[in-house]
Formats: structure tokens, sequence, C-alpha cells
């Protein structure tokens, strides 16, 4: 008989196309105390990394200096048949030089609102990466659940 946990587990199709369809990734990276320091971010998917941005000073960064390890959450859903979700543990990048920056900063701004004519956006994306950073997620394990499929009644 198969675990209730294969049945619900999400293909990397069905991953895929939940992080592309989601907002706002919760992040989790490790503070000097060992405490972890969560924060919600907007995100970009880049093939099987998790992208954001944030400031070159904020605390994320410094924690992923120090420590790139670094947990990432997104989840759906309001009663327990309809709960699916995705979580990742992996390893921090901080992308900070060019040319590199500016084209990851552009997928993410595309991707979450930014402007859309290719003028404005390339100005935007350079007043971004002047005092911000990308962070590349590089996936280890990869957990991921959708309650939706064991069928039960919705209410």
């Amino acid at each position: 008989m198969p675990k209730q946990r294969d049945a619900i587990r999400m293909s990397e199709a069905e991953i895929a196309a939940f992080l592309d369809t989601t907002q706002t990734i919760s992040v989790a990276t490790i503070s000097k105390d060992g405490a972890p320091h969560l924060t919600a971010l907007w995100f970009a998917r880049d093939g099987d990394t998790i992208l954001f941005e944030t400031y070159g000073r904020s605390q994320k960064v410094v924690n992923i200096a120090r420590d790139p390890r670094v947990a990432v959450l997104a989840e759906a859903g309001t009663t327990y048949p309809e709960l699916h979700g995705v979580s990742i543990n992996g390893r921090a990048e901080i992308v900070d030089a060019e040319p590199r920056l500016s084209a990851l900063m552009r997928k993410i701004v595309s991707r979450t609102g930014g402007p859309s004519d290719d003028a404005t956006l390339e100005q935007h994306v350079a007043a971004m990466v002047r005092k911000r950073v990308v962070i590349v997620v590089h996936a280890e394990k990869t957990i991921s659940w959708d309650h939706r499929k064991l069928g039960l009644p919705r209410s």
C-alpha cells in the first residue's frame, strides 16, 4: 500500500508550475547566534534555482555571507484539503558583480511586476543594482506536498 506522503508529492513539472504562479516565498537564513532569520520576499525561478533580490547590506546578506545554508518555503491553501507547497533547503550564492547581477535582476524585476517597456526596465534595473544584490538559491533537498491529490472534501 503506498504511503500518503508519496501520494501527495508533486512531480518536478508540478513544482515548477506551482513556483511559477506563486508570488511570495519565505526565506530563512541563519543568524550569528544560530537563530533563524525569516523574511518574506518576491522571487523568480531560473531553471532549478530560486532568485531574489535584496539590499547588499541587509541582514539576509550578512547571514548568507557567513553561512550560505538557507531554507525557502512557498505554500498555498487555507484548509487542509487545499494545502500545497514546496520547501527547499539549499545553498545561497550572493551575486554582486556585473554583468550577471543585472541579468538576474532583470529576470526578477520582470516577473514581479516591474516596468514592461525595455527602456524603463533597463533604467529600473540599473538603479536597483547600485545598492542591491541577487541571491541565487541552489536546491539541495526539495520537499513538496499537494493535499488536493487526496480527494478530500473541500469546505
